[in-house]
């Protein structure tokens, strides 16, 4: 009996670091949000920030926060999340610690859209600013249905190809990704060598990735589909607990490992595709932010589900704040920044073993 009471003792004590990790992460992830809606070209304090957020602010912080830099946060944290939960998902299901949208050719899929929309759907571009020329995109509905279209269009192929030739593993599901993400860059490349200058400009553009693109109502779709997938993640979070010991374990456990799969590939890809084709490419984040909760919380999917949320959204967060406020008011691309940021941390996270899993 005393021994139960200690192994008890020593669960609740896991428990309970798993769910401070988490909540010191949604801590920081506020304050870095508050900092960043505060900072910019025209400063503001925290009580002018609040004052607007309940509508009791002046006209100029009102036109700051609420037309410009909350959206551009709030577009920031639900793109993280999503895709960070994506990736953690993904890394479960196809037992590949390096498994995420760009494995699948998602990223890659909606690169190509999103250039056959500028350059042959009559996307459009256009040109604002008077003495630095920028290029952005001038009908961003047909761009984005081309990319979200295309995003997935990979992993459908991928998933089709897994019916058709049921021995095909998680291996080989990441390998056909690997090949249609080299099929979606080479028509990426030739699309730009047939394109006019503008148009170029807008394809490069756009793959830089814009968190400031979206406004209230894309800022609405965003919301809903991550809200569905990630209640779908967290319904299936015991199967993804029983699938990361193997799929003969999941079987004798009761879990249709290849319905489960194919059902989770498809709602990651719907979230990626559809983060992606708002606001562009966005790389490393749905690779490193699952890794690094798993130092926190362990591989259990009923703490790394939302810690990896957090963790993608905070990440995509400071990222996009130190990009507009690095050499203001040039604002950098958040894209390149994630992937400057992104690259050594997973690569530190290798070196000291980030796939051994509590």
């Amino acid at each position: 009996m005393r021994t139960k009471n200690v192994q008890l003792t020593g669960y609740d004590e896991q428990i309970a670091r798993k769910r401070l990790a988490i909540l010191a992460a949604v801590v920081l992830a506020i304050t870095v949000c508050l900092y960043s809606v505060m900072a910019g070209s025209i400063e503001l304090t925290l009580g002018e920030v609040l004052k607007a957020l309940v509508g009791r602010g002046t006209g100029q912080a009102d036109t700051v926060v609420l037309g410009i830099r909350l959206p551009r946060v709030v577009t920031s944290l639900l793109v993280g999340a999503a895709l960070a939960v994506s990736g953690a998902v993904m890394q479960c299901v196809l037992q590949n610690p390096l498994a995420s949208a760009s494995t699948l050719g998602v990223s890659q899929g909606a690169a190509f859209g999103a250039a056959l929309g500028i350059v042959v759907f009559g996307g459009g571009v256009v040109n604002s600013g008077s003495s630095n020329v920028a290029v952005e995109v001038d009908d961003p509905y047909i761009v984005t249905t081309c990319a979200f279209v295309f995003g997935s269009l990979s992993t459908v192929v991928v998933l089709a190809l897994s019916q058709v030739k049921r021995d095909l593993g998680p291996g080989g599901l990441v390998l056909a990704g690997v090949a249609l993400s080299s099929l979606f860059t080479g028509g990426s490349t030739l699309l730009q060598y047939f394109a006019d200058e503008t148009q170029l400009g807008a394809v490069v553009f756009w793959t830089f990735g814009n968190l400031g693109s979206t406004g209230w109502m894309e800022i609405l779709i965003l919301a809903v589909i991550f809200a569905g997938a990630y209640l779908f993640f967290l319904c299936n979070r015991w199967n993804y607990n029983a699938m990361r010991s193997g799929a003969d374990t999941a079987k004798s456990l009761g879990v249709n490992t290849r319905a489960v799969m194919l059902a989770s590939m498809a709602v990651c890809t719907l979230t990626a595709a559809v983060s992606v084709a708002f606001v562009g490419i966005i790389s490393f984040v749905g690779l490193v932010a699952p890794h690094m909760m798993r130092k926190f919380v362990g591989d259990d999917h009923r703490y790394l589900i939302p810690g990896s949320a957090v963790a993608g959204a905070l990440v995509l967060v400071a990222a996009d704040t130190f990009g507009r406020l690095v050499i203001a008011p040039v604002i950098l691309p958040v894209g390149a920044i994630t992937s400057f940021l992104g690259a050594p941390v997973f690569l530190a996270l290798l070196t000291k073993g980030a796939g051994r899993h509590d």
